[in-house]
């Protein structure tokens, strides 16, 4: 039986970690899709990344799945994606699904906090 430390590592296994730095060079030059993960509830009170598009991890599945009608055109599966979260966990669990239903290039930058703290570009 897995737990969840189980499943972050596999997660962590297959998702690459960019630091917070890379992430913020890769927001500049504009290639890259930013996905936040976390909930309504959270954004609201914190913001986000500047430009990002909020899927909650509890959709991705079905906004990845472009045979569905809830798939989001943002994703195509050679986009350069990278998630966010509060600490990195969730992201990187949404990373695993998304590389899981095909998705090429997708990374997790870790926390909303420590992109707010390296100097990012946020949004209400």
């Amino acid at each position: 039986m897995k737990s969840a430390t189980d499943y972050l590592a596999d997660a962590n296994a297959v998702v690459p970690r960019l630091s917070v730095e890379d992430a913020i060079a890769k927001h500049e030059a504009g290639n890259s899709i930013f996905i936040d993960v976390r909930d309504s509830a959270m954004i609201a009170e914190t913001g986000t990344i500047a430009g990002a598009v909020h899927i909650p991890r509890g959709f991705m599945e079905f906004a990845a799945d472009d045979s569905t009608a809830l798939h989001n055109p943002v994703l195509q599966k050679d986009a350069d994606i990278l998630l966010v979260c509060a600490a990195g966990g969730m992201a990187a669990l949404a990373g695993k699904t998304l590389a899981d239903m095909g998705y090429k290039n997708v990374a997790n930058i870790g926390g909303f906090k420590d992109w707010v703290e390296a100097g990012g570009k946020i949004e209400s």
